[in-house]
């Protein structure tokens, strides 16, 4: 095992995030592969990097109440997040340990002369540790974005379509540790084998149950760290996938036999979850813009068994031999991700709201491609992880007007503060005759 500590791993993490250099996740996945920790040590690491970032505005806000307008150090206003995160939002690490740590890691990191300050700041909070969980706790009704540590612009936007204390909750939501669910691969398994390898690995499962889920498909996973080095997961016998996700492959209800066109297919889940329901019988072609990420949706269906999938690229999904009519088509477009902001915990961070003008453009267009390739009287399921109508019904909406002889059969949304998994939008519309 590594001898470098939890901490100095996280705020390597958070350095290169803090300098722009790449989404938070991939990050945290690409240091941990080269870096041996125990199992242990990884979920801290994780909740570390992930808790900072999330909670970096109202973080700042606190490190303001001792330093002013003052500019600091990033290296050093890094530390001060990661030490004030220990103190107020986790309570498994004693306050002495907090602030020891962080200020010997101000001194191996080149901060000496800035350890006294480091370890006077975080001291001061601790004295006065009562006074400012009450003042966190009311900054949540007084300035709700910044209590609950998102911008300005998603606040607003979320208040104006729900109202303040929706929004509230979603932003609460938000904040919250994500869950772990896996379906139950079909395929090479079936849940009673899965549960019986499962105990004998030392997993914890529980059924989750909705009403769009078969019973005993998917399964909460009570701790998520080293899934994938589990032979069950090797051996293909269950896929990583939140629940809401399987909405849309529900909706789209695939058949064997039948010739499926899976536009924005990677990595895979929705992709894989169609083979499934359809006995591996039939054919999808499934396809996505990024080589990248159509290694990855070949490298999850060879591990699951699916052999009914022909991952091609995006633009020649389109184009002979694949112009071929279709049964059924998922659009499942790129977004907002509004709807994910509990997993990519980033992302508040990342998204500006002009983006949402620009993806609505690119999904109308995945639409009206798609309109052309589907044979008469088949289903098309266009479906996103956003929670903004703008990219849900109202595309929709502008889809139909442009295309009357379509009609729209059913349509749901899925909502992270009423359903308690991922939010989703999914719509089923009726090809013309």
């Amino acid at each position: 095992m590594t001898s470098e500590k939890p901490r100095e791993i996280a705020v390597r993490v958070l350095r290169r995030w803090d300098e722009g250099s790449g989404f938070l996740e991939d990050l945290l996945e690409a240091e941990l592969d080269q870096t041996a920790v125990t199992p242990a040590d990884r979920r801290l690491i994780q909740e570390l990097t992930y808790g900072v970032v999330r909670w970096r505005a109202t973080l700042d806000w606190l490190i303001s109440r001792k330093t002013g307008d003052r500019p600091q150090n990033p290296l050093l206003r890094l530390l001060l997040r990661l030490g004030l995160y220990q103190v107020f939002w986790l309570d498994r690490i004693p306050d002495h340990a907090i602030v020891h740590e962080t200020v010997e890691m101000a001194k191996r990191l080149g901060l000496g002369r800035r350890s006294g300050f480091v370890n006077a700041v975080l001291r001061g909070f601790l004295r006065e540790q009562a006074e400012i969980e009450g003042l966190l706790e009311g900054l949540k009704s007084s300035q709700p974005a910044l209590g609950y540590s998102h911008p300005d612009w998603l606040h607003d936007r979320w208040c104006a379509r729900w109202g303040t204390k929706t929004a509230a909750q979603l932003m609460e939501w938000n904040n919250q540790r994500a869950r772990i669910f896996a379906r139950v691969n079909s395929l090479r398994t079936d849940p009673e084998n899965l549960l019986d390898q499962w105990h004998k690995e030392g997993v914890q499962a529980e059924a989750f149950s909705r009403d769009w889920i078969q019973e005993n498909l998917v399964w909460e996973i009570a701790v998520g760290s080293g899934l994938a080095t589990l032979p069950s997961f090797l051996q293909g016998l269950f896929y990583i996938q939140d629940p809401s996700t399987l909405l849309a492959v529900e909706a789209l209800n695939p058949q064997p036999d039948e010739h499926i066109l899976d536009l924005c297919a990677a990595p895979g889940g929705k992709t894989t979850f169609m083979a499934q329901k359809m006995s591996n019988r039939g054919r999808i072609v499934a396809c996505d813009a990024q080589p990248d990420r159509l290694a990855r949706l070949r490298e999850n269906c060879a591990r699951l068994g699916v052999t009914c999938v022909e991952a091609v690229a995006e633009t020649l999904a389109l184009d002979a031999p694949h112009a071929a009519l279709f049964d059924r088509i998922l659009v499942d477009a790129p977004c907002s991700n509004t709807g994910v902001m509990q997993r990519r915990v980033d992302l508040r961070w990342r998204m500006r709201p002009e983006e949402i003008g620009r993806l609505r453009r690119i999904q109308l267009g995945l639409l009206h491609q798609a309109a052309e390739r589907l044979k008469p009287q088949g289903s098309l399921v266009y479906s996103t992880c956003s929670l903004e109508a703008e990219e849900n019904r109202e595309v929709v909406n502008e889809f139909l007007t442009a295309h009357g002889n379509f009609t729209l059969e059913s349509e749901r949304e899925l909502q992270p503060f009423h359903d308690a998994v991922d939010g989703a939008y999914v719509a089923r519309l009726k090809g013309p005759a």
